[in-house]
């Protein structure tokens, strides 16, 4: 029986790349879902599956993030686990699905939590911004900062795995350091007019196949703009992603016994004794 995986918003959910990923269950907005109505949504995709990953960005709205909690609570369930991201949109719907692929395999429904962590190392997520001045989430010089106010200027960001940003033909290089692995790119236009991402990006990225998607509702906030395209390359196939997560040690969980990989359990949010507190090591890069 797969682990079910579920999201925030029905904006995280990409269409599948093979007839094997299952659909991920969208948790209503509690604005619009009484509290108890939430409980026997939850409760019966517990029934239905077992264990339940819900991938919860950093973005969404407090409430949002506290009636996850609540739920989980109420139903005193250890069977559930809430995933944080602090990917960008897009980049946050592409991890979704990566563990819509991954549900199937025969990972534990710790790992597949835990290894959300790791998976979200290997997505670069950024997007073309037609200004800069109101984007809190990437690191922005002052003067980028200036020159975001600026009619017609464009600017290329990388949001992770390391934060970067260029002017485009601001005649210093407008290159982004890309993978260095094979990867699919995912685009969603948003308000601007541009092409850079599939003739200038893609090929310096060496990309083998590019997708559009539905700009997510949450983009134009995230970035500070509506005037964007959002891009992110990811690996798009199953037995990379497999064997990817494989390739990395398990632990148990010495306070819920899940099994888990990297430095923190994915269900219980509990740190591997001894374990730093930082970010754990992503793996070595796939070919």
């Amino acid at each position: 029986m797969p682990t079910a995986i579920a999201v925030t918003s029905a904006d995280l959910v990409l269409p599948p790349t093979d007839p094997q990923t299952p659909p991920a269950a969208v948790l209503p907005d509690p604005g619009l879902r009484p509290l108890d109505a939430s409980l026997a949504d939850v409760q019966l995709l517990l029934d239905r599956y077992g264990h339940l990953v819900v991938v919860c960005p950093g973005h969404v709205p407090p409430a949002t993030a506290r009636r996850l909690h609540s739920v989980r609570s109420l139903l005193e369930s250890d069977r559930i686990a809430i995933v944080r991201t602090a990917l960008p949109p897009l980049g946050a719907a592409v991890l979704v699905r990566q563990l819509r692929q991954l549900s199937v395999c025969d990972f534990s429904p710790g790992v597949l939590a835990s290894a959300a962590r790791l998976l979200a190392h290997y997505v670069y997520a950024g997007a073309v911004l037609g200004s800069v001045a109101r984007l809190d989430h990437v690191p922005v010089g002052l003067t980028s900062h200036v020159k975001g106010w600026l009619p017609g200027a464009q600017f290329a960001v990388l949001a992770g795995p390391e934060p970067q940003l260029v002017r485009l033909g601001s005649g210093d290089g407008d290159e982004l350091t890309g993978p260095e692995f094979a990867t699919d790119l995912v685009l969603a236009r948003g308000q601007l007019q541009t092409e850079w991402p599939t003739t200038a990006l893609a090929p310096r990225w060496r990309v083998r196949a590019v997708q559009e998607a539905g700009l997510p509702d949450s983009s134009p906030g995230w970035w500070g703009t509506g005037k964007l395209v959002e891009f992110a390359a990811y690996l798009p196939d199953l037995p990379v992603l497999y064997q990817l997560v494989a390739s990395v040690r398990r632990e148990t969980c010495h306070w819920c016994r899940m099994e888990l990989i990297g430095d923190r359990c994915g269900f219980c949010g509990a740190p591997l004794p001894g374990a730093a507190p930082a970010e754990p090591a992503a793996a070595s890069a796939p070919g």
